[in-house]
């Protein structure tokens, strides 16, 4: 078999390069996919071109293993004093610093090719945003406890650029889709980030869990209430129906329910909360293709 024919000191080395890239752990990866999915599918009017679903596709994939490179980059040597991540392949020294780097504008530069060779001008310059947010998000907990805020737009950089992609142009519906996943994603990174509040305490990471304290749930609460009401308003601008709505409102139960999940802010709760916000996303991303089928 092949594996056998492959010496195992690269088996470690791959096995380490896929456990910095977290392709072990795909629910990052689908967290980006399913919002850029609602950006295709609503500028394609439900039927977006198959080049530009694989394009992007592989793009969230790529992307989103560039920006866990960079990263553990940027954290190897608070990682250490995180029980959650002391074992990295970077924090332990399995992988070197550059290494990571080179990992990081490889990937990069293969999303920059495809963007080139498969897209159009406004896809390629709205691109240089997405690069630089991705790059400089993992720094942002050094010096603002808002970090969360950058993943959010780093995770929704892709929404303006799925939308150029498949439409030649940005609109309004554009902007409130981006919007309403920013706020979602500092919603469900304040619940991830919760999971490891006591540990950054310690070692001074600053995040959204450590800014809003006792009123963490509250303000995850207003948050996760403020994308639904912008996903109704996406819903009454495009003209969508029930199943649409329908999804959203499976997107608001399943909230309640991390709620509930993250009630006594245990780690195991919020980690399991935050998990779920895939079923969130597939949820809307499910209604709405539906909608625009029999619609």
């Amino acid at each position: 078999m092949l594996p056998d024919a492959v010496p195992e000191p690269i088996q470690r080395r791959l096995a380490d390069y896929a456990s910095l890239l977290r392709i072990d752990r795909p629910i990052g990866t689908l967290l980006l996919l399913w919002p850029t999915y609602w950006a295709l599918w609503l500028a394609g009017d439900g039927s977006p071109g198959l080049g530009n679903v694989i394009v992007f596709t592989l793009g969230v994939f790529f992307m989103r293993a560039a920006g866990c490179a960079i990263n553990d980059f940027a954290d190897r040597d608070w990682d250490k004093h995180v029980k959650r991540t002391r074992d990295r392949p970077l924090t332990a020294g399995r992988v070197k610093p550059w290494e990571a780097v080179a990992l990081f504008a490889g990937l990069c530069l293969v999303s920059f090719l495809m963007v080139v060779l498969f897209t159009n001008p406004l896809t390629l310059y709205l691109s240089f945003g997405g690069a630089v947010l991705a790059f400089i998000y993992p720094f942002m907990k050094r010096y603002t406890h808002l970090p969360q805020l950058f993943l959010g737009a780093a995770f929704s950089w892709a929404i303006p650029m799925a939308w150029a992609a498949e439409a030649g142009e940005l609109s309004q519906l554009t902007w409130l889709l981006f919007t309403a996943n920013v706020l979602w994603t500092v919603a469900y990174d304040t619940l991830y980030a919760m999971v490891d509040r006591d540990d950054d305490l310690k070692v001074g990471i600053k995040s959204t869990a450590i800014l809003f304290g006792d009123a963490d749930k509250a303000i995850i609460g207003m948050l996760q209430a403020m994308v639904v009401l912008i996903l109704v308003m996406v819903g009454h601008r495009a003209e969508l129906g029930t199943f649409y709505y329908l999804g959203v409102v499976a997107m608001a139960c399943l909230f309640v329910y991390h709620q509930y999940l993250a009630r006594e802010r245990e780690r195991d709760g919020c980690f399991k909360a935050f998990l779920n916000n895939n079923w969130a996303g597939f949820a809307v991303f499910a209604g709405l293709v539906i909608d625009l089928i029999v619609g």
